[in-house]
């Protein structure tokens, strides 16, 4: 158990021994130097030699020192020479097209369907049946509030004679109180035949109130039993169904047999022609914007483009986008454009003076500013802040720029504001 540690004791002294009476054998070894130069470096021989040695490339460095002209040589770059051109300012927003009218037809009473079901992508006009419903019992209800109604008005004319009546025995009580009243001032009539008198007055128009009343309750028997008869017929009328435009249905109709509650789908119209495009104008531009401007659109595939005009632009922000609804009416009489489309709008507005450049121009400077850098006067870089105006496969209309200027597309981020440039020009076509 104690041999391990003993041989451990002698080789750590064995490799100590090495290391002290071998070491410049190793340093020479490790470093790659042969073993005169590691003894003459640590006996100090060779620090001259160094000091030689660092010289020599300090003249070697000065011979071949860049002068100070080529150290500012200027910078190679590829630009345009870019003149403003008068862009119409159309405002450039994406939308989709909607149905100029949607409707969907629900019934007001309930009933079992009894009319031949249509098919969706039918077309419709104003007018047509679209379900009708079983009138059940409903046609024996208005002849019974007919029939009431005949017989209120059969009443009248007796009513009123009462009223006749009573109004002649009124008239005539009046001048036999009359003639008792003069008599009697005469003293040909006693009082009582006075007072007689005076209570057949009263009587006489309590008769007349009597049968004015009784006119008034004939009248009112009319008028209710007129109500029974409009609301039966307006029962009836709710059982048949009709389109309140022409358009498309959406939906297939109520089927044959098929029982319908108050205000169960009987079908979903919509209408086409015109058709509506919609979009949303951001605030920055709704002011550009009138009702009445043409606007044109062009949809998502890309095979139709149609011209309108500008029918209702919102007043009062979307809350959640901050923008503003536009509605565009556009003419489609033969009902190609479906609702839901998505489609490119562009709505005329005034123009503006813009450079057509390539996006690949377009730059940012420190502070992360979009802009471009040009050549100026004497052939220095200068950076210049920009305005997208509008995108178009031929590249960017920019704002923001001088009439006429001189645009670096090639290089541009390789020059600050300030660098000597050297530019080579070509055409903007290229």
């Amino acid at each position: 158990m104690r041999l391990v540690p003993l041989i451990t004791a002698i080789v750590v002294a064995l490799s100590l021994t090495i290391v002290i009476l071998y070491r410049d054998a190793l340093v020479a070894f490790a470093t790659g130097s042969s073993l005169e130069e590691s003894v003459a470096i640590a006996q100090g021989e060779a620090a001259p030699a160094m000091s030689a040695a660092a010289a020599q490339p300090v003249e070697d460095t000065a011979e071949v020192e860049t002068p100070k002209d080529i150290r500012h040589k200027p910078v190679g770059v590829v630009a345009v020479h870019s003149t403003a051109s008068e862009v119409d300012g159309a405002v450039i927003l994406r939308g989709e097209t909607e149905a100029a009218r949607q409707v969907e037809l629900r019934a007001e009473t309930s009933g079992r369907v009894i009319s031949t079901p249509l098919r969706k992508g039918a077309e419709v006009a104003e007018g047509d049946l679209i379900c009708k419903i079983d009138p059940g019992t409903r046609e024996a209800s208005l002849a019974e509030a007919e029939a009431r109604l005949a017989e209120a008005r059969a009443t009248v004319p007796s009513a009123e004679a009462r009223v006749e009546e009573a109004k002649a025995a009124l008239e005539e009580a009046n001048i036999n109180q009359n003639a008792a009243v003069k008599l009697s001032e005469g003293g040909y009539a006693s009082d009582t035949r006075v007072a007689s008198a005076r209570a057949a007055v009263r009587s006489a128009e309590a008769g007349l109130a009597s049968a004015e009343s009784g006119l008034s309750t004939v009248t009112a028997a009319i008028q209710s039993a007129e109500a029974a008869v409009a609301g039966a017929q307006r029962e009836i009328d709710r059982l048949t169904i009709t389109a309140p435009f022409g358009g498309l249905l959406e939906s297939d109709t109520a089927e044959i047999g098929s029982l319908l509650q108050t205000g169960g789908l009987c079908a979903t119209i919509i209408q086409l022609d015109p058709i509506k495009i919609v979009g949303y104008i951001p605030e920055t531009e709704v002011d550009r914007v009138e009702k009445g401007a043409r606007a044109g659109a062009r949809l998502a595939n890309g095979t139709r483009e149609v011209v309108g005009q500008v029918t209702f632009l919102s007043r009062s922000a979307d809350p959640a986008t901050r923008t503003f609804r536009v509605e565009i009416e556009v003419p489609n009489p033969d009902m190609a454009i479906r609702d839901g489309q998505t489609a490119e709008i562009g709505i005329e507005a005034a123009g503006e003076k813009a450079h057509l450049l390539p996006q690949s121009a377009l730059t940012l400077d420190d502070e992360g500013t979009l802009g471009v850098r040009i050549v100026t006067a004497d052939n220095m870089a200068d950076f210049v802040p920009v305005d997208v105006m509008r995108d178009s496969a031929q590249g960017v209309w920019l704002t923001g720029l001088p009439e006429t200027v001189d645009v670096i597309i090639i290089g541009q981020e390789y020059v600050v504001p300030g660098v000597s440039v050297a530019p080579t020009f070509q055409e903007p076509t290229q």
